[in-house]
């Protein structure tokens, strides 16, 4: 039987996990969500994402790769109805020039944090990874969380003595070819597509084009995502991750 690389933490034993730290100390943390992402994606969607493009990124440049978040800071608006979070107020007029639907609590959407709160669970979580030995750490996935920890990143780095990057800050995120560059759209779509074929039910979206996904802020997955592309992107990332990191560790 070929042997699988392990590279999830949660599923190391203390050899193991000191044979992959000692030979790259580099910490993957995806930042997940249980969120709405249209109908046809999992709610845990981001958490999927960025844990198994992590898990790939891993098997190439070395490394760990954390259990996924749940929880992360977003937009918070009160109205008289309650309170609305994340995509709830999105109605698609961004993308195509007309209301889509009524600001609503979207279904399964159970993860919100207020930012003070995310950001000493962060801390928290990054003091850990500076005991057990790692050197660089590797945050990315929901879009408010990854923005939050690149906004204090440099303070952090400075009291753990830690490198905090993120997947974002390519040419290839403005084309859609970056990780989680849109939300729910062709690039999660595809991307999901890709790691968790399984999990994707694009049936459950209309097949009238002029009714676009309620919840989704992108390119319409319906028309421009497929697995393909997914697998594509994923390879050209982890491509130009591993440079990254191969260079941040030439630094420590």
């Amino acid at each position: 039987m070929e042997k699988v690389e392990k590279v999830l933490y949660a599923e190391l034993t203390p050899q193991e996990f000191r044979d992959r730290i000692n030979a790259c100390p580099i910490a993957y943390l995806p930042l997940g969500t249980l969120e709405w992402h249209g109908e046809h994606l999992p709610l845990g969607a981001d958490g999927i994402q960025s844990q198994g493009f992590f898990a790939e990124l891993a098997k190439k440049a070395g490394g760990i790769v954390l259990p996924m978040l749940f929880v992360g800071p977003d937009r918070r608006i009160e109205t008289k109805d309650g309170v609305l979070y994340g995509m709830d107020p999105w109605t698609g007029e961004r993308e195509t020039g007309r209301k889509i639907r009524e600001p609503g609590q979207l279904d399964g959407s159970a993860y919100w944090l207020p930012d003070e709160s995310f950001l000493d669970l962060i801390e928290c979580i990054l003091a850990q990874l500076k005991r057990a030995g790692f050197k660089i750490v590797v945050a990315h996935g929901h879009g408010p969380s990854t923005g939050a920890v690149a906004e204090r990143a440099k303070e952090w780095e400075e009291k753990y003595g830690l490198k905090i990057i993120n997947c974002w800050g390519s040419e290839y995120d403005r084309e859609g070819m970056g990780i989680q560059v849109d939300h729910a759209g062709s690039n999660e779509t595809s991307l999901v597509m890709a790691l968790r074929p399984e999990l994707v039910q694009m049936q459950r979206l209309s097949k009238n084009p002029e009714d676009f996904p309620a919840g989704v802020g992108g390119k319409d997955p319906r028309v421009y995502a497929g697995a393909d592309l997914g697998k594509k992107i994923i390879e050209l990332q982890a491509d130009r991750m591993a440079k990254i990191l191969c260079s941040l560790r030439a630094e420590i």
